[in-house]
């Protein structure tokens, strides 16, 4: 009976063994870029850390959350910083599509107790990195997320989404112009219904269709003079949804 049992449990090891092995060996990979959805989907732990640690804004002082994808995550890399001196938030995450600003909208922008939240989201979307996405789905994450800030008292500005162009690689297939110029219609059409302040990066940063060359990094992400231009216009919005009741 002894001899019989030592033998089901070393018949067991052996089977469960490789098994075992393969997750091991599996793990790493999980912690790649690549496969961080598969762990993280909405990016959650992104800036929790930074979030636990923030205090409350001082009183009088106009604080402002930046929501987006890698072109707000991107502003302050270079040499065009961030609004210095400006209690501006940036809270970016590269790659994110509108449902996945939704899922963390109350922990990266209500929990944060900003006077503004600023909007800048879609082309992703349309270039469908999380799954295919219609307008009407992403005009329903726009809204929710609007919703949910005003019923915490954040007044919204809501960007545009910004120009592309084929000047260094092919960026039209992923984004198509029309598309954007379409959904830029949606948002500034919704902006105005709701209350909200539409943001125009678009037309500052785009010659007819196409984004100025001398304005991205590759035809789709800003460089330096790129950022130096949505800024003053980011400022303006912010300014005029502080003067909203």
């Amino acid at each position: 009976m002894l001899f019989s049992r030592r033998n089901s449990a070393r018949e067991w090891a052996s089977s469960i063994l490789p098994a075992l092995l393969v997750i091991a060996l599996a793990l790493p990979a999980l912690a790649q870029p690549s496969n961080r959805l598969l762990i993280d989907w909405a990016g959650l732990t992104h800036y929790g850390s930074d979030n636990a640690e923030l205090r409350n804004p001082k009183p009088g002082e106009d604080r402002v959350v930046f929501l987006g994808d890698e072109i707000t995550e991107r502003w302050g890399v270079g040499s065009a910083a961030f609004f210095p001196g400006r209690a501006y938030l940036n809270r970016g995450i590269a790659h994110q599509t509108t449902p996945q600003l939704l899922v963390r909208f109350r922990q990266d922008v209500i929990a944060l107790k900003p006077k503004v939240v600023v909007i800048l989201a879609g082309a992703n979307d349309l270039a469908s990195l999380t799954g295919p996405s219609t307008e009407g789905m992403m005009a329903e994450n726009f809204m929710s997320m609007t919703e949910l800030a005003k019923l915490h008292g954040i007044r919204v500005v809501l960007a545009s989404v910004t120009p592309v162009c084929d000047c260094f690689t092919n960026q039209t297939k992923l984004r198509p112009q029309g598309k954007i110029i379409g959904l830029n219609g949606w948002i500034k059409d919704y902006a105005a219904s709701s209350g909200s302040v539409y943001l125009n990066y678009y037309s500052a940063l785009a010659d007819g269709r196409n984004f100025k060359k001398e304005l991205t990094v590759d035809g789709f992400l800003p460089n330096d003079a790129g950022y130096s231009v949505m800024a003053p216009l980011a400022e303006k919005a912010i300014a005029e949804a502080l003067g909203k009741p």
